[in-house]
């Protein structure tokens, strides 16, 4: 996916109605997060914007991080005891978490379901968040698998 190299007004709008300024570090590191859609840890988002930022720091980055996640243009995603990746997907969707390789995937919901019909939710509980993690092979990896398979 192509970097998004200037910002929408959409996001600078949003972060002005949540009482925060747009500053060259908090369009830096949301534009790491749409530039490349891989669920990075905050350390991985410092090391991309250092590269085109290189006096930001890594309590800059987390703090922004935590900005944009408030504002709700990024999500925290959470994979058992592994460090918090971020995802600018804000469109309904799950994540699938590769045990081979560790990458994770955006996973959309099946066109024409709702996932508040995956579960019987008790009457008068209303679901106001959800995180569904897939835990698997990639399609990378399961080919890596089969082909070292077939070697042996």
């Amino acid at each position: 996916m192509k970097p998004e190299t200037s910002m929408s007004g959409d996001y600078a709008e949003t972060i002005s109605h949540n009482g925060h300024r747009l500053t060259p570090q908090r369009r830096e590191v949301y534009n790491v997060l749409l530039s490349q859609r891989d669920h990075p840890s905050a350390s991985e988002v410092f090391l991309r914007a250092k590269q085109r930022m290189p006096s930001i720091s890594l309590a800059t980055v987390y703090n922004c991080l935590e900005t944009l996640v408030g504002c709700g243009l990024a999500k925290q995603v959470n994979v058992e005891r592994e460090a918090t990746r971020y995802c600018a997907n804000l469109q309904e969707h799950g994540h699938f978490l590769c045990e081979d390789c560790g990458k994770v995937f955006d996973v959309p919901i099946a066109a024409g379901k709702r996932k508040e019909r995956l579960w019987e939710v008790p009457e008068g509980f209303t679901v106001t968040h959800s995180e569904i993690t897939l835990r698997g092979t990639c399609q990378v990896c399961s080919q890596i698998s089969s082909t070292h398979s077939s070697n042996s």
